[in-house]
């Protein structure tokens, strides 16, 4: 683990880093908050959205006041590969900063963007030996890292206590934005992407080790009718007599105000569950 620069916040210090990743092939970069003492803390791991980088929720959320008074960490990762020898596309929706938190069967995606074993074996191992983290951890996640949170945790129930999104992503094969990047990075074979498709895992029983999701939704969003379709999850969770919250926040859009707003109530969701 490589530390670029370190700040001290809320008590705390944030540590901009960089690991390789033996799952992408490449350097990945990071953030990681640990809130003051002296640790091992349980921890969250945030998944950010299309365009965004291991900053955006860094800089713009206002997230450490929350988790330093309720002692737990937060590691924030990029949302894809990056470098001259990785793939991408001109489109902000797929390549470089849209991993859409999968592993890529397809050409030329598969040798680089290789991102739920990124961040659920390379990502996991890196942060736990470089900082003083316990191995107790959540996940939470925007908009496509909504979607990544929420897939992950489920498909990979051994190692998150608990999920919650802002304005996920909720049912990827049913959308303009997962249809382009499934099809890109898994194949014009659709039945294989339904194994990353939040609403089809809830309603296929897979979250029934959380006994509650919160996800929350601006009503003003722009992408709510024809990307997000949060009412996918909603008949997912009836259909398998799953507990999930679903709190429609009256007129905030798909912006970092949003997730500034409620981001405390999130973090302290997770704390109570890691406790």
């Amino acid at each position: 683990m490589q530390i670029a620069k370190t700040h001290r916040v809320s008590g705390g210090e944030l540590a901009y880093a960089s690991h390789q990743s033996a799952a992408t092939g490449t350097e990945m970069r990071l953030s990681v908050f640990a809130p003051p003492g002296a640790g091992p803390f349980p921890y969250l791991i945030w998944l950010s959205g299309l365009t965004c980088t291991e900053d955006n929720f860094t800089s713009k959320a206002g997230a450490y006041a929350a988790a330093a008074r309720l002692g737990v960490a937060i590691v924030a990762p990029d949302t894809s590969p990056r470098g001259e020898a990785v793939a991408d596309d001109p489109a902000y929706d797929l390549g470089q900063g849209a991993g859409f938190y999968i592993d890529a069967t397809q050409k030329p995606w598969a040798s680089h963007f290789q991102m739920e074993s990124y961040i659920t074996r390379d990502l996991i191992a890196a942060v736990e030996a470089a900082f003083p983290l316990a191995p107790r951890r959540s996940m939470f996640g925007h908009s496509m890292g909504g979607h990544g949170a929420l897939t992950l945790a489920m498909k990979h129930p051994q190692l998150f206590k608990s999920a919650s999104a802002f304005s996920p992503i909720a049912s990827p094969t049913r959308c303009p934005w997962g249809e382009k990047a499934f099809g890109a990075y898994l194949g014009s074979e659709r039945e294989s992407w339904r194994a990353h498709d939040a609403a089809l895992l809830i309603e296929a029983g897979k979250a029934a080790s959380f006994d509650d999701i919160l996800i929350d939704q601006g009503t003003a969003d722009q992408f709510l009718v024809d990307q997000l379709k949060p009412e996918l999850l909603e008949e997912a969770a009836r259909k398998a007599h799953q507990k999930l919250t679903l709190r429609r926040q009256e007129g905030y859009d798909h912006s970092y105000f949003f997730i500034a707003t409620f981001v405390s109530e999130h973090v302290a969701f997770h704390a109570a569950r890691l406790a």
